[in-house]
């Protein structure tokens, strides 16, 4: 048999007026919201991260196949930086502040910043960090649960982009390799 759903609509609605000042974590949010805008923070980096290779590599991209890899290496540069507005804005929503300081930047992010040197070279670094943006997302989801659905949905959404980045890249090293 299910089970009746109840709240004490009272109660909740006196803890909203005399919590107002937390914004939107109210007492239904079950994470630890300073850890939760840590590991954001290094979401965030990871895609200021991602964002600068990919457009370091849309301008160093040369060579025959270089206008269609070169227009891939933008579009992933554009959603990558829309990533990375997405976790500021999730970190000041939780009462954070979004850690910009390019100082300590490639520490903080999950990726590495490697450039490479041919447009296969390329392909392969961006390949390497999609996979380890999927793996690390990944984890996030996990740890989050249902303690914050908010942060959990937009982390899920942001991985299901970064696959189909892995996908893209995956198949421009095909076409590049085979010499398309």
């Amino acid at each position: 048999m299910a089970e009746t759903f109840t709240m004490d609509l009272e109660a909740i609605r006196e803890r909203a007026r005399r919590k107002m000042e937390d914004g939107a974590v109210t007492g239904a949010y079950g994470a630890d919201v300073n850890q939760v805008i840590d590991v954001l923070n290094e979401v965030l980096a990871t895609e200021i991260v991602c964002v600068l290779r990919y457009r370091n590599h849309y301008y160093m991209a040369s060579g025959v196949n270089s206008p269609t890899v070169a227009a891939e290496f933008l579009e992933h540069a554009n959603e990558e930086q829309m990533h990375a507005d997405w976790a500021a804005q999730r970190i000041t929503q939780l009462g954070g502040a979004p850690n910009f300081n390019p100082e300590g930047l490639a520490t903080r992010a999950h990726a590495e910043y490697a450039e490479g040197e041919t447009l296969d070279e390329m392909i392969r670094e961006d390949l390497v960090a999609e996979r380890i943006a999927i793996e690390t997302y990944s984890e996030i989801i996990r740890w989050l649960k249902d303690n914050d659905p908010t942060t959990r949905r937009m982390i899920e959404d942001i991985l299901k982009m970064e696959e189909e980045h892995a996908d893209d890249l995956a198949n421009l090293l095909e076409m590049v390799e085979s010499g398309a």
